[in-house]
């Protein structure tokens, strides 16, 4: 007769450790073993255990233990110069963004200045304005 497991309650999720994944992972590569049969037989599902071997053939223990893919060095490096070259641009968009924001400044400024009227003190109307004489003085 065959062994049924009935499930009564809820349990909360089992949580295993790096060496725990490992060894299950080991068993599935044994000869004349399965995922299906290490999974019945320790209650995880075979997905679950299909994930783990596939990490673990990606990137070993640290892979398991993390939960998550594990990148090599050479992508590692790519990424950090990418990251290093990414930043400098940014540095560079900073610090002109800067300039461009003082030199706003500036035109607005002068903008003020020029609309300002060239009338001298004491002229009283537009003729006064249009006679105004701009002598050399030696």
């Amino acid at each position: 007769m065959e062994h049924i497991e009935v499930i009564t309650s809820v349990q909360r999720r089992r949580r295993y450790t790096g060496q725990e994944k490992a060894r299950f992972v080991a068993m599935t590569m044994q000869p004349g073993s399965s995922v299906s049969a290490i999974s019945r037989q320790y209650g995880i599902t075979p997905s679950l255990l299909f994930k783990w071997k596939k990490l673990m053939q990606d990137g070993g223990v640290t892979a398991v233990e993390a939960n998550d893919q594990v990148v090599s060095v050479s992508d590692y490096n790519a990424l950090l110069k990418k990251v290093k070259q990414l930043e400098q641009m940014l540095g560079r968009k900073t610090v002109e963004a800067e300039i461009l924001k003082d030199a706003l400044e500036i035109a607005q400024t002068k903008k003020y200045i020029s609309h300002m009227p060239l009338l001298p003190p004491n002229a009283t109307n537009n003729h006064d304005a249009r006679c105004i004489k701009i002598e050399r003085v030696s």
